[in-house]
């Protein structure tokens, strides 16, 4: 069912104790035509909203209900902001006409041998991708009932070098990636290496050597992007900061391509977009630029020594990441303006 003009729709979120699941809150409480309904955690379940998430003033009186399908049922959309592997089960017994948003990783592998190699379990299903900006998906989510949030990582990944593969520009077989990502996006439960004392003033990488669940997510996106296999390497690095991901993506060019036509490329991609912007020339992105929106921003060279283009994308892990790509995909789902909730802009300093 479409929604328009100031019709209101009741919304649902689940695991909202934790980082994804607030990110959503915040955003949804600034939504033009939505009521927020049932707010569920596991643990935290009968706790006070405003205690566990204390910036989300005009709901810190609610009272943290418990993850069920009881709970969850009777709203117009659900969003599962829940660790993997815990959404799908829940998903599969929502009513059909519920718009339910997984912002866990169970819906978003179209290949079930990857994700039982990366994640270890029985594969859920693939669901619509909430990446709007990657060609013919905004199509696909219009009146979709069943959306799959990106990986943090993936979108940045994906902005950055989608345009290139989509338009025939770069070889398939030699591309490196490599994200820096603030320490919110291990989500909340407590972690030694974690701590202030372990993150302040150092960088560290993980999930090295092709180990990061998100790989087989970021090679999906630029197969289908280029019709043919793309082969990835990804290294992501944790960065002493709260939130953002900057990415760093290259790739060798194919013969006879110029910057111009490069650049061109990403132009046409993205100027249309209301939340993916290329800089102008010579202005390089910056984590605190986009911090707590919607946006994306990149930039990108050619390096003729290499036969590489090198493109740098900024996004918040937690908003253009994780839920504000989940509320602007309900947003088209349902027919609303795209941008409903979503007009927020970086903050400084």
């Amino acid at each position: 069912m479409l929604y328009s003009g100031v019709m209101t729709i009741s919304v649902a979120v689940s695991g909202a104790s934790g980082y994804a699941g607030g990110e959503v809150l915040r955003l949804l409480a600034g939504h033009p035509n939505v009521t927020i309904g049932a707010i569920t955690a596991h643990s935290n379940a009968g706790s006070r909203l405003g205690e566990l998430q204390p910036h989300l003033h005009g709901l810190a009186s609610r009272i943290l209900e418990d993850t069920t399908v009881e709970n969850l049922s009777g709203h117009d959309v659900v969003f599962l902001a829940l660790p993997h592997g815990a959404s799908a089960e829940i998903a599969a017994q929502l009513p059909e006409g519920t718009v339910v948003i997984d912002a866990g990783a169970d819906h978003r592998l179209q290949d079930a041998a990857a994700w039982e190699k990366f994640y270890g379990s029985a594969h859920a299903g693939t669901w619509p991708y909430g990446l709007p900006e990657l060609p013919g998906q905004r199509e696909a989510l219009k009146g979709a009932t069943r959306i799959a949030v990106p990986g943090c990582y993936p979108t940045s990944a994906l902005l950055a070098l989608t345009p290139g593969f989509a338009n025939n520009l770069l070889l398939t077989d030699d591309v490196v990636i490599v994200s820096a990502s603030g320490t919110s996006g291990a989500g909340k439960a407590a972690k030694v290496n974690l701590i202030g004392a372990e993150v302040m003033g150092s960088m560290s990488p993980y999930g090295v050597g092709g180990g990061h669940r998100h790989t087989p997510e970021i090679e999906q996106g630029l197969s289908n992007a280029a019709g043919e296999p793309v082969t990835v390497s990804f290294t992501p690095t944790l960065a002493p900061m709260s939130r953002g991901i900057l990415t760093t993506a290259t790739a060798r060019v194919k013969a006879g391509v110029t910057e111009a036509e490069l650049r061109q490329a990403w132009a046409d991609a993205y100027d249309d977009e209301p939340f993916v912007h290329l800089l102008p020339e010579g202005q390089w992105p910056t984590t605190k630029s986009v911090q707590a929106s919607n946006h994306a921003v990149m930039q990108l060279a050619f390096d003729p020594h290499a036969g590489r283009v090198i493109v740098t994308c900024a996004i918040d892990n937690l908003t253009k990441g994780t839920a504000g790509g989940a509320v602007q995909s309900m947003n088209i789902a349902l027919g609303l303006d795209e941008t409903a909730g979503l007009n927020l802009q970086g903050v400084a300093p």
